[in-house]
């Protein structure tokens, strides 16, 4: 929210004559941030509009202010009352422009707050622009509920495996010495055998919800894009025919200290389990896979802030995640698919939150995207 201390902070680093003094500032600010003229001309543009709206910032100067929005007139006449001196300050909700491959997030609502500021030396028609976005305190807030809660459910599930353990290897070792005492009785040994089968299906079970806490991080330097490579590769292999996987990779991403095994599993469940619900479109020739990185400025994971994280966007234009599970897929044992564990997303979902990192799902008839973030060094 644009306070006084913000606005008297700004007026302390931008020093007359001197336009680009509070350039370093601005890029610290976790807000959207501009300077604008009552003509909608951009003066300053912060790393977190340029992130957000996702365009350059040397195109963000060049353009008008007032078409970022999609209520052009209402900032334009909001922007001239503040630099004419009607009033000190305005606020009013509108939505934001954004530009990238995302349809359904190309509009974005904000909150947005305007203030008069000394800038450059010049005449006093100067205005600060701030957005807010509405949403970003609300999902911070269920963000921080789901991984309470899914904090909990790991919990429950792994004390429970433990207390499975001991008697179902009981019970296994009892129908082997049973299988034993009924020599020459074939019909007989079929019960033992079932039982023998399901204890060993019941201890893989247990041994993957306790997979994530046996073994300590191995961790080194990490490059995003081999671990990609490598998802891509064993997916491709396992559906040679009928699916694409389309790369999109920013290059730029520099590697970070993490468990290179653990994220190449974590990424390994989300596609397979794209793969696998795509199986009508891999027989009919026209699945999709999209693996895409980007670098995001000034990113919140919890309650932390970080400079730059690393987000990977994995797409599929399958059918969707069912509604009826769509908010509850990172919890253990819950599929939306006939036979299936429940376990692949909530060990990514561990994977990835041991390296301080976030992964969440926007998901619709058609388009499924989930999305990793990573902190940067």
């Amino acid at each position: 929210m644009a306070t006084r201390s913000l606005r008297q902070a700004l007026a302390a680093i931008v020093k007359p004559g001197d336009a680009l003094a509070g350039f370093e500032a601005f890029d610290q600010l976790a807000t959207m941030v501009a300077i604008v003229r009552p003509d909608g001309r951009c003066l300053l543009a912060n790393a977190m509009l340029e992130n957000v709206v996702g365009v350059s910032r040397r195109k963000l100067l060049r353009g008008g202010a007032f078409d970022w929005l999609t209520e052009r007139d209402t900032l334009a006449e909001h922007v001239q009352r503040v630099a004419a001196n009607h009033v000190a300050t305005s606020r009013f909700d509108a939505h934001l422009r954004r530009h990238g491959p995302d349809p359904a997030r190309s509009e974005l609502p904000v909150h947005v707050i305007l203030s008069q500021i000394d800038f450059g030396g010049a005449r006093n028609d100067a205005v600060l622009l701030e957005m807010l976005e509405i949403e970003q305190q609300t999902r911070q807030d269920r963000e921080e509920r789901v991984q309470q809660l899914v904090a909990a459910h790991k919990e429950l599930v792994r004390n429970l495996a433990h207390e499975i353990r001991n008697p179902l290897g009981g019970i296994r070792g009892a129908a082997q010495l049973l299988e034993l005492e009924i020599e020459g009785k074939k019909e007989l040994k079929e019960y033992t055998r079932v039982i023998v089968h399901e204890a060993d299906r019941l201890q893989a079970l247990v041994d993957r919800l306790l997979a994530p806490h046996r073994r300590a991080p191995v961790v080194g330097d990490v490059n995003i894009h081999e671990v990609c490579e490598r998802v891509r590769a064993l997916v491709l292999a396992e559906h040679p025919r009928g699916l694409e996987v389309r790369r999109d990779y920013d290059t730029s991403i520099p590697e970070f200290r993490g468990d290179r095994e653990q994220l190449i599993q974590a990424v390994l469940n989300v596609v397979h389990n794209a793969a696998q619900a795509l199986a009508a479109r891999v027989a009919a020739g026209d699945a999709r896979i999209g693996l895409r990185t980007r670098v995001a400025r000034q990113v919140t994971v919890g309650r932390q802030r970080f400079r730059l994280a690393l987000e990977l966007h994995i797409e599929d234009n399958g059918p969707g995640v069912p509604e009826s599970i769509r908010d509850r897929i990172f919890q253990p044992l819950v599929s939306g698919r006939e036979g299936g564990s429940g376990l692949g997303l909530t060990l990514a979902q561990t994977f990835v939150q041991q390296h301080q990192g976030t992964i969440e799902c926007e998901s619709a008839p058609g388009r499924t995207v989930f999305k990793i973030v990573i902190p940067l060094p």
